[in-house]
C-alpha cells in the first residue's frame, strides 16, 4: 500500500507530519513525501524544512493521498500540475483525504463536489464555492474521501483511517504507540469552547477575513 503525502512551499507542518506520524506505522505500507519538486519545503513560517522525495510524475497510482493545508494552499488552487494530479490518481485511490485547507484545494480540483467535507473553520464556509457541504466536525467521511478540521485533526483523519484500513486493533496500537491522548490545558481548540474574545482576534487576523 503506497500512500503519498503531498508537500509544497508555505505547508503547516503538523497537517502532513501528523498524519505521517500515523500512517508510517500501517503494516506493509511505504510513505512516501510528494510534490513539483525534489527538495525542501519550507513551513508556513518558514523556519522548518520538509523533503519532497518524489515528484509528481513519479508517483501515479497511490492507495491514498494526503493534501495538508497552510498559506501556500492558494498557489495550488487554479488548474496547475497540483491539480491535475490530484484529479489523475484519485481515479485509483481507495483513499483521498484533506488535512485543515488542503480540502480547499481538493474542492478546487472538483473531487469534493456534491459530498459533505470540513476544513479549518475559519474556512470552512468557502467550501460552498465549490458546491461542497460544509460540516462543523473533527474528521468527516463521504464515500472514499476523508477531510479532517484544521492542523492537529489530522491525526484524529489518519487514526479513522488506520482503522478502516487495517483495522480498529492496529489503529489503537498506533494510537498508544504515539501516546495520542489529548488532555489540553484549555478548553480552547473550538470557536465553539474558545472565549468570544479569543475567536474574535483569531478571526479578525485570519487570511480568509484579510483575503490574503
Amino acid at each position: 500500500m503506497q500512500i503519498a503525502v503531498l508537500l509544497f512551499d508555505r505547508v503547516t507542518p503538523l497537517d502532513a507530519v501528523g498524519p505521517y506520524q500515523v500512517l508510517a506505522r500501517l503494516p506493509e505500507s511505504e510513505l512516501v513525501f510528494v510534490g513539483e519538486r525534489l527538495g525542501p519545503v519550507r513551513s508556513d513560517d518558514g523556519l522548518l524544512g520538509l523533503v519532497v522525495d518524489a515528484t509528481l510524475d513519479q508517483i501515479s497510482t497511490p492507495d491514498v493521498v494526503v493534501v495538508p493545508g497552510g498559506p501556500g494552499q492558494h498557489d495550488h488552487m487554479d488548474d496547475g500540475p497540483v491539480q491535475q494530479w490530484l484529479r489523475a490518481v484519485d481515479e485509483h485511490t481507495t483513499w483521498t483525504t484533506s488535512v485543515c485547507t488542503g480540502a480547499l484545494i481538493l474542492a478546487g480540483a472538483g473531487l469534493l463536489k456534491g459530498r459533505r467535507a470540513t476544513t479549518h473553520w475559519l474556512a470552512l464556509e468557502q467550501l460552498t464555492t465549490w458546491d461542497v457541504t460544509p460540516v462543523h466536525e473533527r474528521v468527516v467521511i463521504d464515500g472514499k474521501y476523508a477531510t479532517a478540521a484544521g492542523v492537529s485533526a489530522g491525526i484524529d483523519m489518519a487514526l479513522t483511517l488506520a482503522g478502516r484500513l487495517a483495522g480498529d486493533t492496529v489503529a489503537q496500537r498506533i494510537q498508544l504507540g504515539i501516546e495520542y491522548d489529548p488532555q489540553p490545558p484549555y478548553q480552547a481548540g473550538s470557536p465553539d469552547t474558545a472565549p468570544e474574545e479569543i475567536v474574535a482576534g483569531i478571526r479578525a487576523r485570519s487570511r480568509f477575513t484579510l483575503n490574503r
